[in-house]
């Protein structure tokens, strides 16, 4: 059963209260922990590893689980609390946890360690797992290669089904899933899959090479993750084989590591959305200067921007001056604009990051953008025309009613482009919303706005 807050809080404290005795139980400990969930353990542990006073214990209960489990445990704590926990911890018992390890969480762990430690644990290792680990390592961040793992179960092509089911028995104790296999030929080249379910309901004397997949969907080691985990979602697949240049296979994106990936980039669009630097760790976890240095440039960036809306509103001085009441609508007006951008941008964002829309279909996009957002400023214009009439007369009715649908038609298209035009600059489509949209339309609604007072009004 998984732990919700409180639970977790009761398991924390009575942890904490076993450990503070004279003679903790190691039996009374090992119970507890082994009827708790491995992400529940690394939940709790992370909250001890963050306080200095409570570390000794977080080592403590690690050192009480087995290699194994500990090292599960340790594959759910963040990249940071991993640092505090190897730290506390020699050589031996880092290369302890690190056999246990899934290929690809090793690797993570082993990036984070610096130059020194990492030559360290690496003279210990032995030849095939040393050479493993530093290829798993060297991938680019952000690519197919980092987050895979060569833990999967392959197949030789030529064996017959039972053959392989043998196969599948030796190397399933060590694979990260065994779900899905992968026929090898004398090469390492892909070029087959099947299911284990297939497998197992085939002819014995089958050939695996007659009742295999050959169509299969694959990505090179180079992808960049978040095309793995939209190609993971697209087709639903259990995983996602690996291959290098030569179509060699190399490893395998599992589907919860792709969700990962996923829930790690729409978190990271979020956060440009709102011109946030991307975060280390979590909100509640990230230290408080990291927090303030991610934030301030582009808040004093726009500050800046918003410059040009106090500007503009000092060009037209003699038309405010004139109608007093055109101050009254003026938040109305930017705002609907930028509102409108921010909404058309954010859909252009999502669309270009689920692979939805591209550049190709800007033309296309840009028609219907036109009469959407035509629409949505005439029945914006049509409601707050009442409004203009009781403040300021028909005269500047007319002008909020023009100036609304303009700003807004504005508003629109410019946050529908806007996300293509920094893709094609190489710059990431989620700098496009909120904060860059308003303050752009800002900035253009005041003119916009005084530009059709001034040339409706000034004869009056």
């Amino acid at each position: 059963m998984a732990l919700n807050e409180e639970s977790l809080q009761e398991l924390k404290a009575e942890l904490l209260e076993e450990l503070a005795k004279e003679a903790p139980s190691k039996s009374v400990l090992s119970l507890r922990l082994a009827e708790t969930r491995s992400a529940d353990i690394g939940e709790v542990l992370e909250e001890m590893i963050e306080d200095d006073e409570e570390l000794p214990a977080a080592l403590s209960l690690l050192d009480i689980l087995s290699a194994e489990r500990a090292a599960n445990v340790l594959g759910y704590l963040p990249g940071e609390s991993q640092l505090e926990v190897v730290g506390q911890l020699d050589d031996s018992q880092v290369l302890k946890l690190l056999e246990e390890m899934g290929s690809d969480e090793r690797a993570d762990l082993f990036n984070l360690l610096n130059e020194d430690r990492r030559e360290a644990l690496l003279r210990r290792m032995a030849h095939q797992e040393r050479e493993d680990l530093k290829r798993l390592a060297s991938y680019e961040e952000g690519t197919a290669g980092a987050i895979m793992t060569s833990d999967y179960v392959s197949i030789a092509s030529g064996m017959t089904v039972s053959q392989a089911m043998m196969r599948v028995r030796q190397t399933a104790p060590d694979a990260e899933t065994v779900y899905q296999l992968y026929i090898l030929d004398s090469d390492g080249q892909l070029i087959g899959t099947m299911s284990l379910r297939q497998l197992m309901v085939a002819r014995p004397g089958a050939l695996v090479d007659d009742i295999m997949i050959k169509d299969v969907i694959s990505a090179r080691v180079d992808k960049a993750q978040e095309d793995v985990a939209r190609i993971v979602a697209k087709y639903d697949l259990l995983a996602l084989p690996v291959i290098d240049v030569e179509d060699r296979m190399v490893g395998i994106v599992t589907h919860d590591d792709a969700m990962d990936v996923a829930e790690s980039e729409a978190t990271e669009d979020f956060h440009k959305g709102m011109s946030i630097g991307q975060l280390e760790d979590g909100v509640s976890r990230v230290k408080l200067w990291s927090l303030y240095r991610k934030r301030v440039f582009w808040l004093v960036l726009l500050v800046f921007a918003n410059l040009f809306s106090g500007a503009g509103i000092a060009y037209f001085e003699e038309t405010i001056a004139a109608q007093v009441a055109l101050v009254f609508f003026l938040p109305l007006l930017i705002g609907s604009g930028g509102n409108a951008g921010a909404q058309a941008a954010t859909l252009m964002v999502r669309g270009m990051a689920t692979g939805d829309v591209g550049v190709k279909d800007w033309g296309k996009l840009l028609g219907r953008e036109l009469l959407v957002a035509g629409a949505l400023g005439i029945t914006m214009a049509i409601a707050v025309t009442p409004i203009g009439i009781m403040r300021g007369g028909e005269a500047l009715a007319m002008v909020v009613a023009l100036s609304m649908v303009t700003i807004v038609l504005f508003g629109s298209l410019l946050g529908m482009c806007l996300p293509f035009v920094l893709e094609r600059f190489k710059v990431d489509p989620a700098t496009a919303s909120a904060p860059l949209v308003t303050t752009l339309i800002d900035a253009s609604g005041v003119v916009i706005y005084f530009s059709i007072a001034t040339a409706f009004l000034s004869g009056m």
